[in-house]
């Protein structure tokens, strides 16, 4: 593919784990070079997290590694060996962007902080993306995403009223608001470099692209100095607006009413005991000072029906609603995500032909598919090194003889 708009940029990628890949990938599958530095003294650790292809563990079996490191190449360098360093130093030099999202002190123990890098390559976009960023009290605070989801207030809003709090079921600010922020500001740094010749470093708090998800909430309490708690999926003044249960096993809906017709227009679908017609009920307030036996009425009618069928027949009169979906009907079923050409398979070195998401926005003029497949460990060290480094067959064998390359 020829004509993808981030041909031509390359990017020493140090990234790991889960909100750096995916910043990365992000680049990579828009056409960007991106050379993933590994090791194999220390594992990506999502290169051994599940789930496993064929549920056979492995350094190169993981869908989760494989999603987060699309049309990457994988280089395995020694960063802690002299000659490593140098031919870290040597690709970055032939590099537009350098990205890692290390804690504040890793880069510096190996000689490639952004002030070290910028005497390499003076236009350097240098991508730092920290749990807590470069700077300040608690900037060498360790921090994945369940921690980044605690600090911000993420983790205290999401659950049910008088439970404890249950976060998102996943590494959210690993998955959206952090790798999209540093991807942004990657592609501003490199549009101002195309204007001005000057290169910049990026110091991304990734707690605080996630704080910006909390908006409501931090200004509730600003404003009106009040805090907000957990709600489950309750949305006041937004009412009904929740999951109900549909007819046969764990088949649920969602539905959310905002204003008086859309709850007219719900009843008119669902019918329902005469009184949820009363005059004080069409009203959002009235409706929300009954708010629990409204709910349970209404489950009450969901139950016979079809979830599919019920999200169609609402949607069709306006209201909002939407089939509480697993991960196969996702994969196998969703009309929507199947048009759209969403679901792309890949052959795998190891792994063979497997599941992987197209980028999630569509551009006229290219391609929306991953380039590759996720590489194997060390997969491209000897390309790298011949194509890049311009090294020979002999030097890449004496440069793995003593440890530099692994």
């Amino acid at each position: 593919m020829t004509n993808l708009p981030l041909k031509g940029i390359r990017v020493a990628d140090f990234t790991w784990i889960g909100a750096g890949s995916f910043t990365t990938k992000l680049l990579a599958d828009f056409g960007a070079d991106v050379i993933k530095i590994e090791s194999r003294e220390r594992l990506d650790s999502l290169r051994l997290s599940r789930p496993f292809k064929d549920g056979v563990s492995g350094v190169n079996r993981s869908g989760y590694f494989a999603d987060r490191n699309t049309s990457k190449r994988s280089i395995t360098l020694n960063l802690k060996h002299d000659k490593g360093q140098e031919l870290a130093r040597q690709l970055i030099a032939t590099s537009d962007v350098v990205a890692n999202n290390f804690t504040p002190g890793t880069m510096e123990k190996f000689g490639l902080c952004y002030d070290a890098v910028r005497q390499i390559k003076a236009d350097i976009v240098y991508l730092a993306m920290s749990m807590q960023g470069a700077t300040g009290p608690h900037h060498r605070y360790l921090g994945y995403g369940l921690t980044i989801g605690a600090l911000t207030g993420l983790q205290f809003l999401s659950g049910l009223p008088d439970r404890e709090p249950a976060g998102t079921g996943t590494n959210y600010p690993d998955h959206i608001p952090n790798p999209c922020h540093a991807a942004f500001a990657t592609l501003a740094a490199l549009r101002h470099r195309r204007r001005t010749g000057e290169g910049q470093f990026i110091d991304v708090a990734q707690t605080e692209p996630t704080v910006a998800l909390l908006g409501p909430a931090v200004v509730h309490h600003a404003v009106n100095g009040e805090l907000s708690t957990r709600s489950g999926n309750q949305r006041l003044p937004a009412f009904p607006h929740g999951v109900f249960p549909c007819a046969g096993e764990d088949s649920w809906i969602a539905i959310a009413v905002h204003s008086d017709a859309m709850w007219g227009a719900l009843l008119g679908v669902l019918g329902g005991p005469a009184w949820l017609r009363e005059p004080a009920l069409s009203r959002q307030d009235g409706r929300v000072a009954r708010c629990t036996e409204i709910d349970a009425a209404i489950a009450i009618e969901t139950r016979s029906w079809d979830a599919q069928a019920l999200m169609d027949s609402l949607q069709s009169v306006g209201v909002a609603a939407g089939v509480v979906r697993n991960a196969a009907d996702i994969v196998c079923s969703d009309p929507q995500l199947q048009y759209r050409g969403h679901w792309v398979y890949l052959d795998h070195a190891e792994m063979g032909s497997a599941i992987y998401n197209a980028p999630p926005f569509r551009m006229s003029q290219s391609g929306a598919t991953p380039v590759s497949a996720a590489p194997l460990l060390g997969e491209h060290t000897d390309d790298v090194c011949r194509e890049i480094l311009s090294l020979s067959s002999v030097e890449i064998e004496t440069l793995r003889c003593v440890g530099a390359l692994t």
